[in-house]
């Protein structure tokens, strides 16, 4: 007989508080940071919408694909949060939010051939339309 899976863990991070509209920028190098959020938050005048999902995901793409889908806030040990299709956390199409403070969002894809050619992703959350 063979065990059950484990428990599911909670995102630390929730749906909701990730969708809206952002700016988006990504960079290869860490110095390179501060510099790819200003470019970032100048992405706002055609931001990337990220909208709730009709089963309680976000609306995103995967990596190299063209069509929006429905992906999955899922947690991981050490607190971490992953986004990704149904599936165990940290899986190859997955990004991990390596940081969040409700402005700026960070995410990395953990497979690592994606992830050499996106780069470290960078969100800035848009002004709210006039």
């Amino acid at each position: 007989m063979t065990p059950p899976p484990p428990p599911e863990i909670p995102p630390r991070i929730k749906a909701a508080e990730i969708t809206g509209r952002w700016g988006l920028a990504a960079y290869h190098k860490p110095e390179d940071r501060a510099r790819t959020e200003a470019a970032a938050r100048n992405q706002c005048r055609q931001p990337y919408v990220i909208s709730l999902g009709p089963n309680g995901g976000v609306m995103m793409h995967l990596a190299d694909s063209s069509k929006i889908e429905e992906l999955r806030l899922k947690g991981a040990p050490g607190d971490r949060t992953f986004i990704g299709p149904a599936g165990e956390a940290g899986g190859a199409q997955d990004r991990e939010i390596v940081s969040f403070d409700g402005r700026v969002m960070i995410t990395r894809f953990v497979d690592k051939e994606v992830e050499s050619r996106y780069g470290t992703s960078v969100y800035v959350r848009c002004a709210p339309r006039a």
